[in-house]
């Protein structure tokens, strides 16, 4: 009986074991998951310093849906230095946003061109956006050489619209009619060197954004060239099927306006 009673005592200790053993095992497997889980969905690093900054929240935003979201964010407090971490399906413009806390009347926001891996952004609570210097991806990389030309020609607009203004003081006609040439001119090569460098960077997600940002109203033959010479990869990510979608509805637009002037016609004549 003695036995008995010993034997039970002793299944009834390793059944005990097995169970906290099995318990254990579920909570290692659950931790595990997590972990797995949370380096799964973060495979972008967004990291650097703001020169000045004591105080405020810095957030890493994208855009979805339409709507500019917050996927990100981290509270400033005496060490200027961030990181910031997010998951993206395809190269993309990000913002990094500051949210002052030092009674400035204004905050800022700057774009950048994300990638997966890691992206530094190093810039000054004074100058947030014109001293940023932001290193990572390739995009943007080009972005940043597509942005110093069209500063060029954002420039030789400016001189025009201050002729502009003492033309019409002047009332000058002629220097108007010249004016206006000029800028009907410019906005065509500003258009003419978007597409040529969209097409020279066909390898780059960069380039169906500038179709998409830059010369959306342009000729829709410039349209389909762009996204016709873009590399598989490239028509396949997120700039590359918004183009493809808009081209499409480009196209009904165009259809629908034919078919409405033919109807026109037919109706006057």
């Amino acid at each position: 009986m003695i036995r008995k009673i010993e034997n039970y005592k002793i299944f009834a200790l390793l059944k005990n074991l097995y169970n906290t053993m099995k318990k254990i095992s579920l909570l290692l497997l659950t931790v595990l998951s997590i972990i797995a889980c949370s380096q799964k969905e973060t495979n972008l690093k967004v990291s650097g310093n703001i020169k000045g900054l004591k105080k405020g929240t810095l957030y890493l935003q994208m855009i979805e849906d339409t709507s500019l979201v917050n996927v990100d964010s981290v509270t400033i407090n005496g060490d200027s230095n961030f990181l910031l971490q997010a998951n993206i399906d395809s190269p993309q413009i990000m913002y990094l946003y500051l949210n002052k806390v030092d009674n400035s009347e204004f905050d800022d926001r700057l774009d950048f061109f994300a990638d997966e891996g890691e992206t530094k952004i190093n810039t000054s609570l004074e100058k947030f956006e014109s001293d940023a210097k932001i290193t990572g991806s390739k995009n943007q990389e080009k972005l940043v050489e597509y942005r110093k030309m069209m500063s060029r020609f954002n420039d030789s607009n400016l001189d025009i619209i201050k002729e502009n203004f003492e033309a019409q003081k002047a009332e000058d006609e002629e220097k108007l009619i010249e004016l206006d040439n000029r800028y009907e001119r410019l906005l065509k090569r500003k258009y003419l060197y978007t597409v040529n460098f969209a097409l020279n960077n066909k390898n780059l997600e960069l380039a169906p954004y500038l179709a998409l940002s830059e010369v959306f109203d342009a000729n829709i033959k410039y349209l389909d060239t762009i996204y016709n010479s873009l590399e598989k990869d490239v028509q396949k990510s997120k700039y590359g099927k918004q183009l493809k979608r808009f081209l499409k509805e480009r196209r009904k637009e165009e259809k629908l306006e034919e078919k409405i002037e033919a109807d026109n016609e037919e109706n006057n004549s």
